[in-house]
């Protein structure tokens, strides 16, 4: 039967447990989860060994930009997929801001199209927001589409809604998701004004973190949040940078009863603005990468429950387009293939556990998106699983890059751990470096 293994002798980590199981896939689904030596079904299916390996729900990551269509000289669905998958995240939600942005039903289906023929992930696609789309967002199905995407500070491409008009009718007609970058423009460009006043045209990338400022960021989040809660909104603030915005989050609500939640990026959890003097523009994003007290309390909210969810914001640029002066330079870095690898270094270094990697960054997903049977190790569910060896190094070098722009900002760093294999929907499509690409992944779908 396609797509059915036997994965035996692994260590599972599933919704606040790491122990010994076995799982039976058939059909692309979990058939059945026993303790070693236990099952009973399926003995006819081959054996994935995953002595010495532990396996995780494959990651769920709410937010990527594959660039395609208009912008594919940076990175493909097709590409950028793989090296997803290779990274162990086995589904992906795309952003709108790609060209021409994604701000009508006929283009967002063209891009759900185009990935049923190359994403080896399974994929939901945003619909972006104007200033003059609501049509367009009300006639969304919200099983088929994981939710709305605002920008609330400019980031790449232009799609900015700043219309007070138009923000409240998105925010008191639209019912599903909604999820929002914030950073207050008028701010930032008074901000990048006092820096030329400084340094001329040549701004250096430290200032980054002054110029999209932590006050910048708040002022966008609070205003937004307010404005989510007079309209009883379901909103979805992504890529949290500073200390500043997280008490704006509660951590004592289910989250199944969330009305407002947010997201981390690994970018945020890594990084500090002491490493713009090594890195540069490589890790130049929107919102910036502060300084150190914003990336520990970060950290902490990730533990204690402020912030809801994990993800990459993978954004693709070139080396070229990234060797430009930093005002010229685009803001974005390529992660998916080594996201859950960063993770599992902070889980070395005692800041998460696995069980709250597996939380965050998968379990969360499904219960924030209500995305239908996944995000979880159960039976019944799609086996988008990801296999690691947490005692094998990897080294990240240009040559092992699978990412369209060829380049990381990881490069030369030994993560402490391997992904060795990612099922997706029970099919191998990536074990010990060899992608394949003979089945595609899935649209996902939400329980709403």
């Amino acid at each position: 039967m396609k797509n059915s293994y036997r994965i035996l002798n692994g260590t599972v980590v599933n919704e606040g447990k790491v122990e010994p199981l076995d799982i039976l896939i058939e059909n692309g689904i979990i058939a059945q989860i026993a303790s070693p030596g236990g099952l009973t079904l399926g003995d006819a299916y081959p054996i994935i060994d995953a002595s010495g390996l532990h396996i995780m729900p494959g990651l769920i990551d709410d937010q990527v930009h594959f660039r395609e269509p208009g912008l594919t000289h940076k990175g493909e669905l097709a590409t950028e997929a793989a090296a997803a998958v290779a990274g162990g995240i086995t589904s992906y939600m795309e952003m709108p801001n790609t060209s021409p942005p994604a701000t009508t039903l006929a283009l967002l289906e063209e891009k759900y199209s185009r990935a049923a023929e190359v994403s080896l992930a399974n994929y939901s696609f945003f619909m972006g927001t104007t200033n003059n789309n609501i049509d367009e967002l009300l006639s969304l199905d919200p099983r088929k589409v994981c939710g709305v995407k605002i920008f609330l500070g400019s980031s790449t491409g232009d799609m900015l809604v700043d219309v007070e008009a138009s923000l409240n009718e998105i925010f008191s007609k639209v019912k599903m998701l909604i999820a929002l970058h914030c950073e207050d423009d008028p701010m930032i460009k008074e901000n990048v004004e006092a820096a030329k006043a400084k340094y001329g045209e040549d701004i250096p990338v430290s200032e980054h973190g002054r110029i999209r400022s932590a006050e910048a960021c708040y002022s966008s989040s609070s205003k937004a949040i307010a404005r989510a809660k007079k309209y009883g909104t379901r909103l979805h603030v992504l890529h949290i940078s500073t200390a500043m915005e997280l008490d704006l989050f509660d951590a004592n609500i289910p989250l199944e009863q969330k009305q407002i939640t947010s997201e981390a990026c690994t970018h945020h959890l890594w990084f500090t603005d002491a490493d713009y003097a090594a890195k540069g523009n490589l890790i130049k994003w929107n919102p910036a990468v502060k300084t150190l007290h914003d990336r520990t309390n970060i950290r902490q909210a990730v533990i204690d429950g402020r912030i809801d969810v994990l993800a990459t914001d993978h954004a693709p640029h070139t080396l070229e387009e990234k060797a430009q002066k930093y005002l010229k330079a685009p803001s974005g870095g390529p992660l998916v293939q080594h996201n859950l690898l960063a993770l599992l270094d902070l889980v070395k270094e005692g800041v998460f556990t696995l069980e709250l990697i597996a939380q965050k960054a998968s379990h969360n997903v499904a219960i924030l998106f209500q995305i239908d049977r996944r995000g979880f190790i159960r039976e019944g569910y799609y086996a988008d699983l990801v296999l690691v060896n947490l005692n094998k190094p990897h080294e990240v070098t240009k040559e092992s890059l699978l990412y369209k722009c060829g380049w990381s900002p990881f490069e030369g760093h030994v993560f402490s751990s391997t992904v060795e294999h990612t099922l997706v929907n029970g099919f191998l499509a990536y074990s010990q470096g060899v992608l394949d690409h003979s089945s595609k992944g899935s649209r996902l779908e939400f329980n709403r």
